[in-house]
């Protein structure tokens, strides 16, 4: 087994005996010409330093480059159905904080075109949109039409999830059920709604809120309205207050996968104080 450094020490050898043999062979034109060796030696040994040097200098200055060309490419973005019909990507990239190639698989704009020319009018609305919001993305030179398929497979979500996983990519989604599959496969996924939740504003427990009960809670008693950004806030004893919009004061918060639920009470029947008036 050869001695790791052993590549080290043979190029250390070479480069010394590069300067050795350029000291030598000064000495040996000095005798020719007949010009003090000592001098002649000790300029062919610069000269020779002075190549070893520039030979550094190239090889440390192709390292960068080679590192360059050795890192794993970006396999890029590959957006799903469900993404492109919620629209909110599109503001994503319009903010700048999405970066590299958003890319549509050809099977997914045909799934599109069933939906938008399907019967159903909701379904033909979905379809229309996300022709929509394509083309918006088109107009940030955002996304591009790729032409790869996955041959013996016929689901678009297993095709997504194989290309995602062939090509090194992320897929951008809003579907629960394709997230779960694209991370059992061990594909990176890129969740819209996941992102939402995350810019969402922290409730703690103890803030006051306004907010108005619209409907009737699970359990018995319970009233539940919403905040602006579409959280859920789960009203103790709020069912003799729906139709009513009331202070409240967070009691505890909890994520789920659906989203963020803040649970709380009339302010009434609480001596807590908040801090905080929405």
């Amino acid at each position: 087994m050869r001695p790791r450094g052993t590549p080290a020490l043979t190029l250390a050898i070479v480069r010394l005996l590069v300067v050795v043999c350029a000291a030598v062979a000064g000495a040996a034109l000095a005798v020719a010409l007949r010009v003090p060796p000592a001098a002649a030696a000790l300029a062919g040994a610069a000269l020779g330093a002075a190549a070893v040097g520039l030979e550094l200098a190239v090889a440390l200055g192709r390292v960068p480059a080679s590192a360059a060309r050795v890192r794993p490419p970006d396999g890029g973005k590959l957006l799903d159905t469900s993404a492109i019909i919620d629209g909110r990507i599109a503001d994503v990239v319009t903010t700048g904080y999405l970066e590299g190639p958003l890319l549509v698989p050809r099977f997914v704009l045909r799934e599109l075109q069933r939906l938008a020319d399907g019967a159903d009018p909701l379904r033909r609305n979905r379809g229309k949109r996300g022709f929509e919001i394509l083309k918006r993305l088109q107009d940030l030179r955002s996304v591009e039409i790729v032409e790869a398929d996955v041959a013996g497979v016929s689901d678009v979500d297993a095709k997504l999830v194989e290309l995602a996983r062939q090509r090194g990519a992320h897929v951008v989604t809003t579907d629960y059920n394709l997230n779960r599959v694209a991370e059992l496969s061990g594909v990176s996924v890129l969740n819209v709604n996941d992102l939402a939740n995350a810019l969402k504003p922290v409730v703690l427990p103890g803030e006051s809120l306004r907010v108005q009960v619209l409907r009737e809670g699970k359990e018995p008693g319970q009233g539940v309205g919403f905040l602006e950004d579409g959280t859920m806030v789960v009203v103790e004893q709020g069912r003799r207050l729906l139709g009513q919009e009331v202070a409240v004061v967070v009691t505890s918060a909890l994520q789920t996968s659906a989203g963020r639920m803040v649970f709380a009470r009339p302010r009434g029947d609480t001596d807590e104080s908040g801090g905080r008036d929405a």
